[in-house]
């Protein structure tokens, strides 16, 4: 029983830190920060490094950044374009980090997965977020953005302290990640599309009002 329960908590400590990662990393590592100086948790050798003050310090930067580009209209999506080069490699670190103690192909793998994991999660925010960026009104990105770092914050927490809770519940958003993924594609799809076409007619007609 021992050995089944330390299964579970490091396979949902990895796919946490992962998940989260893909969502916001600055929450993730504040979190994880937080929760190992004020001795909640005992983090494995590898991930120490991040209640370092010092990584808590850029992190905290960080955060404060996104905190508000998150919040922005556009820019959110911007954000989210190139956090795309951080947070996918951020996630497979951290996931590799949690089963560093094991051997280098546990390791490998869990960076594997947890780089997986962590493309699905920045994926399906920053696809919502190209959706959401079509409503003209800026309260339902603030709300949004306020979920997600609601989300991030406990579902570390969630991994870390229970586990099998937190590894159903990743089940649950993996299929409704299954499900969403295809819809969000055809409705950015759509969006883009829309984009074309307005600045192909405005081209038109600037065109036709400059022809004698």
């Amino acid at each position: 029983m021992d050995s089944l329960n330390q299964i579970t908590a490091t396979l949902a400590m990895t796919m946490g830190l992962a998940w989260a990662s893909g969502i916001n990393l600055y929450a993730t590592l504040l979190t994880l920060g937080f929760l190992a100086n004020s001795g909640n948790i005992v983090l494995p050798p590898d991930l120490q490094v991040v209640a370092n003050p010092a990584v808590m310090l850029a992190a905290g930067l960080m955060y404060c950044v996104e905190f508000f580009a998150d919040k922005t209209p556009g820019v959110d999506t911007g954000w989210d374009a190139i956090h795309t080069f951080i947070r996918i490699p951020a996630g497979a670190m951290l996931a590799a980090g949690a089963v560093g103690e094991l051997n280098p192909a546990v390791e490998l793998a869990a960076a594997i997965v947890g780089g997986g994991m962590a493309a699905g999660s920045h994926m399906t925010k920053a696809g919502s977020r190209v959706l959401i960026n079509t409503s003209p009104e800026p309260f339902s990105n603030w709300a949004a953005s306020v979920g997600e770092d609601m989300a991030v914050v406990a579902g570390v927490w969630a991994a870390l302290q229970h586990p099998l809770v937190f590894l159903i519940a990743l089940v649950l958003f993996i299929a409704l990640m299954v499900w969403l993924l295809p819809k969000l594609w055809n409705g950015i799809k759509k969006v883009f599309r829309a984009i074309t076409r307005f600045f192909g007619s405005e081209s038109e007609q600037q065109s036709g009002s400059n022809s004698p």
